[in-house]
């Protein structure tokens, strides 16, 4: 990141900081192609927030139908709920219940089934498979004090990574895919040093820039 960058979200985050706490007050509604959520104040905001709608795109391009897909962390569930209405049976987790609440009330008012379980990563999936893994992690490193700034911290020594690729290598094979977006806002070498200690090769895919921010996906292998 450039000087002139880092300054310029140095001087600005105070406001946005504040103007986030304003918005995210009380619960909104957020849509996506006729999909509709509610979003709740300790819920990852996506309409706010260049990832969900990269992720969104993302997801466009890829043959969804008849497979089997797990939105680890899935916050709004909006994600779910678009890779459900492109032909996938969907299992979305997150350890936020109110985000699961409203997700499985989303769920019916769309008309899209989807498999919705509380877990902390992949607690509940013990001899579970899934074609795709979508996960857009928390990657501050600061540790949470709540459950809403759980989904923006990962703890300052970066311990949810190190939850993360301590267990997901039993959920990768040849067959299925994994794919993790990052930000440059976050340290990515240490992520992937993290990632390298538990065998796992983090390749990049694709690399979006928006808004003066650089967003890359990552497929995972072993």
């Amino acid at each position: 990141m450039s000087r002139l960058k880092a300054y310029l979200k140095s001087f600005s985050k105070p406001f946005l900081n504040k103007g986030l706490q304003f918005y995210y007050s009380k619960p909104r509604k957020y849509s996506y192609k006729g999909i509709h959520v509610m979003v709740d104040p300790s819920v990852f905001p996506p309409q706010l927030t260049l990832s969900t709608k990269i992720l969104f795109d993302f997801i466009s391009d890829l043959n969804l139908k008849n497979k089997t897909l797990l939105e680890l962390g899935c916050g709004s569930g909006i994600i779910s709920l678009f890779a459900r209405k492109k032909g996938a049976a969907i299992t979305a987790s997150d350890i936020n219940d109110v985000a699961l609440k409203n997700l499985r009330e989303a769920s019916i008012k769309n008309d899209l089934e989807v498999e919705v379980i509380h877990s902390d990563l992949f607690e509940k999936m013990n001899e579970r498979s899934f074609d795709y893994i979508i996960i857009n992690p928390p990657y501050y490193p600061k540790d949470p004090k709540n459950i809403k700034e759980q989904a923006w911290f990962c703890g300052k020594d970066f311990d949810y990574f190190k939850r993360l690729f301590s267990q997901l290598p039993q959920f990768l094979s040849d067959e299925n895919q994994t794919f993790i977006i990052l930000s440059e806002d976050c340290d990515i070498e240490r992520i992937n040093e993290i990632a390298k200690q538990n065998h796992i090769d983090l390749e990049e895919v694709q690399r979006i820039t928006k808004f003066g921010e650089t967003n890359f996906i990552y497929s995972t292998n072993r």
